[in-house]
């Protein structure tokens, strides 16, 4: 699908185009430094504040009741680097457009994290300037990490008391493992917070405070204190980027003059190949630090051009790889990467063009479906609000109008061009409950608000309990479940009176065996047979169901093979202990025997299930329970209790750090103990201490309290 020529042409090359995310852990300030740079590029005329639930891209009413982001929001701006006399830009006096997406912070929201990391080409990654690397923060950089997104960091907060700036540059480099290089260091800190240090023009960037929202600054020269900080932060910058960058390194060998034009060029290869860090200082809510790191996303990150080509596969065979160049004039390919329920223009499908351009009125196919959709409408986001238009272009980022039969992660490409994108990957729910409508009447509509809100989240899974009937929906953490709750009240008009939260257990095995079944049933007519011989090994953790087929000769005929992993595969939904779903087993068919008249595909799919039944009970099963990663941060007069209260809920104290006056205290405990941990631990700590949590692992429960959720599950 290559342009349309009646289509009106881009109006920003893409060479001059950034799409970037903003992420970190919850309360970074993420959402506040997206404010600052809607404010000073001129997108918003007045700053909207978290705190008072008037933040641009906060637009669900949960999110500015709450002070969280539960969504991640898209909005699209422009910048102009300014020409200043001493200060060396890349781009200077050219605009750029960059479209940003804020993402958010809590752990219970990770999805929407890990799709929009997924089609980003360059991430600011915040850091509170006291609080430093926190849990989520390193899960963030994690998934940064597996999509090799290039990064710049930049430590907020450096206002508040206690903010140390070179201490959390150090546990960048040392917990993230990251070659990360001041380029901004922030002049003063706490109440004396007043500008930063350019490292590599060296020169002083004094924001002034008597103009609206900090919007002007002077340039000025180091003082002898300053020059002594920047010479030691560009020498360090120096040697990385001779290590990191080939042409610099060059230069350096060769003794010839490296210019600051050469520098700041050879850090925006090395940033963009994921080979250095840089990192800024500032503080968003005060308005100090955000124009130039904006100059910096625009310096050091990279356009759609400078990544690597996406990479797919060809659905019919995976063997064979395809690229999907960042060419508007190549075959169109994009990737939904989310789905949304917009109450005024319906179901919206979030897409970002690889290659090729999409107009209204095209076509195109899914090739999870075979089918294909015609474009009728195309939008570009600004946060809540829409705007029509015409054509989107490679590199963009936007939204389709009421398509259907599209899942998150599913690739749309032209008529001509075969391909399959990777999609993002998402973690399993780890908590559940039962809910049912208020009133009977309410029974359908529930069901489809439930439908459409699965189908806009990938870690929101709903399903039936087939012994009671009753809807199940699970997900994330308490959060995640009581915020699609109230989406439900306030979206669809559907109140839900809900069950107590359960854990999403789930069920091994710990030793191989053999298992067999021979089903054989005679009813007077045509019978049922089917005879499989199994062997079910545990296999490694997070490995999942495996399978091998070792069948010689025509012991079972070729025809029955898939019905025998079918069943195979339907006996992991339950487990023999309390009927939670089985894990991490690998199982071989190695035998069998057929009836050339009573045998058919149903029985060998039924003697496989009874096989893998047997198997599981000779196989000492046990049970698995989610284990969280928990850090708490507490006063250290209540370090005591706090410990006290995480031994009593079975967690295992890891490490202990001290920081700032605070205990750090870092620990693994069962979700199953963690339900009403924020209200005991604000009693402990007189509201003093915090914390976060994240899902780590699973491990086995404690025999003594396996018959209890037995007993719970209804003593299956």
């Amino acid at each position: 699908m290559s342009a349309n020529p009646n289509s009106p042409k881009r109006d920003m090359p893409l060479e001059r185009t950034r799409n970037i995310g903003i992420a970190a852990h919850i309360d970074a300030g993420k959402t506040t430094l997206t404010e600052r740079v809607l404010f000073y590029t001129g997108m918003i005329h007045k700053i909207g504040e978290v705190h008072d639930g008037a933040a641009t891209t906060d637009w669900m009413e949960q999110e500015r009741e709450r002070g969280i982001t539960i969504t991640s929001a898209a909005v699209s701006c422009k910048w102009k680097q300014l020409e200043q006399p001493g200060i060396y830009k890349i781009f200077s006096g050219q605009e750029q457009r960059v479209n940003i997406i804020d993402t958010p912070g809590h752990v219970d929201f990770t999805a929407e994290v890990e799709r929009s990391l997924r089609v980003l080409d360059g991430a600011i990654v915040v850091f509170c300037g006291v609080a430093g690397v926190q849990p989520q923060s390193e899960t963030v950089w994690r998934q940064a990490v597996k999509y090799n997104v290039p990064r710049i960091v930049f430590v907020n907060k450096m206002d508040r008391v206690g903010a140390d700036f070179a201490n959390v540059v150090k546990e960048v480099r040392e917990k993230l493992g990251a070659n990360a290089h001041p380029v901004l260091i922030p002049i003063g800190a706490e109440d004396q917070l007043k500008g930063q240090i350019d490292v590599i023009n060296k020169k002083a960037v004094i924001y002034t405070d008597d103009d609206v929202f900090g919007s002007t600054y002077k340039i000025e020269e180091l003082s002898d204190e300053q020059r002594k900080l920047a010479d030691e932060a560009y020498e360090s910058l120096v040697e990385a980027l001779v290590d990191a960058d080939e042409e610099i390194g060059m230069m350096y060998l060769e003794e010839a003059e490296i210019t600051l034009a050469d520098v700041k060029k050879a850090l925006r290869r090395a940033t963009i190949a994921n080979k250095v860090v840089p990192v800024a200082g500032g503080s968003a809510f005060k308005n100090k630090g955000v124009q130039f790191l904006i100059d910096a996303v625009v310096d050091y990150l990279p356009s759609p051009l400078e990544i690597p080509p996406a990479k797919g596969q060809d659905p019919d065979d995976e063997s064979i790889v395809l690229e999907a160049p960042a060419d508007d004039n190549a075959k169109f390919c994009a990737l939904a990467f989310k789905l949304w329920s917009d109450k005024f223009v319906g179901k919206l499908v979030f897409i970002r063009v690889y290659s090729g351009t999409i107009t209204k009125g095209d076509q195109v196919i899914n090739p999870r479906t075979r089918k294909k959709e015609r474009i009728g409408r195309l939008i570009q986001i600004q946060s809540d609000e829409h705007k029509d238009i015409e054509t989107c272009y490679s590199g963009d980022i936007a939204a389709i109008v009421g398509i259907k039969n599209v899942k998150t992660g599913d690739t749309l490409h032209a008529d001509d061009y075969d391909i399959m994108l990777e999609p993002p990957a998402f973690p399993e729910p780890v908590i559940s409950m039962a809910v049912e409508p208020k009133t009977k009447a309410d029974q359908e509509k529930m069901a489809n608000a439930l439908q459409r809100l699965a189908e806009e989240d990938p870690t929101f899974v709903v399903s039936t309990d087939e012994e009671t009937g009753q809807t199940i929906i699970a997900g994330m953490g308490e959060l995640h479940l009581e915020i699609i709750q109230d989406r439900m009240k306030r979206e669809y008009n559907v109140e839900t009176n809900s069950g107590k939260p359960q854990i999403a257990y789930r069920e091994t095995i710990t030793v191989e065996t053999d298992a067999e079944h021979k089903l054989v049933k005679q009813t007077g007519g045509r019978g049922q047979y089917g005879h499989v011989i199994l062997k079910i090994y545990p296999n490694e953790r997070g490995k999942g169901l495996t399978t091998d087929n070792k069948i010689v000769g025509g012991t079972i005929p070729k025809e029955y093979h898939n019905a025998c992993f079918a069943g195979i595969k339907e006996a992991m939904n339950n487990g023999v202990i309390a009927g939670y779903p089985v894990v991490d087993v690998h199982v071989e068919l190695l035998d069998g025997s057929f009836h050339e008249v009573d045998s058919n595909e149903q029985a060998f799919k039924m003697a496989a299930i009874l096989a893998m039944k047997d198997g599981f009970r000779k196989a000492k099963a046990i049970l698995l329970e989610p284990i969280m990663a928990v850090e708490v941060a507490t006063p250290e007069d209540y370090q005591g209790d706090i410990i006290g209260d995480l031994n009593r809920r079975r967690g295992r104290i890891g490490q202990i750090d001290s920081k700032q006056g605070l205990s750090i205290v870092k620990s693994e405990v069962p979700l199953a103990e963690m339900f009403g941990y924020s209200t005991d631990m604000r009693s402990l700590s007189s509201g003093r201490a915090s914390y976060s949590m994240e899902p780590s692992h699973f491990e086995q429960v404690p025999n003594n309290i396996v018959s209890q959720i037995i007993e719970e599950r209804g003593g299956k």
